[in-house]
């Protein structure tokens, strides 16, 4: 099934300069900024420009010269946030059941402590 990409979501209006935003990475691709409620010490969030739904529409969608980049850049905030050394997490919620809140691909980067179990158990 085709995905529509929503040009107003919260994601597009930052990307646009429209919402303002903490940024700490940008290029050609790539942007990153700190989450406005962020679920450990080190919450960044780290979009690519395009207008892509999910993970599932990017990997079909985007040039390769995006697919790199973004995850060139991912592992270039990663260290410069200083996560590398004690490990972090990447996050990509996908769809109704995968948990997704925004419908632009973000990769959620999490560290600056011990993170825990991946998923609990199913209640």
């Amino acid at each position: 099934m085709a995905k529509t990409y929503d040009s107003n979501n919260i994601f597009a209006k930052i990307l646009r300069g429209d919402i303002p935003c903490k940024k700490i990475y940008e290029d050609d691709t790539v942007l990153a900024f700190h989450d406005i409620s962020p679920q450990a010490p080190s919450h960044i969030l780290v979009l690519p420009k395009g207008a892509y739904v999910d993970m599932d529409d990017f990997t079909a969608k985007a040039t390769d010269a995006e697919i790199t980049g973004l995850f060139r850049a991912l592992g270039n905030i990663a260290r410069a946030a200083g996560l590398a050394e004690g490990g972090y997490r990447v996050i990509s919620n996908i769809g109704v059941d995968g948990g997704q809140e925004v419908p632009h691909l973000h990769l959620h980067l999490v560290g600056g402590r011990k993170l825990g179990r991946m998923l609990q158990p199913a209640e």
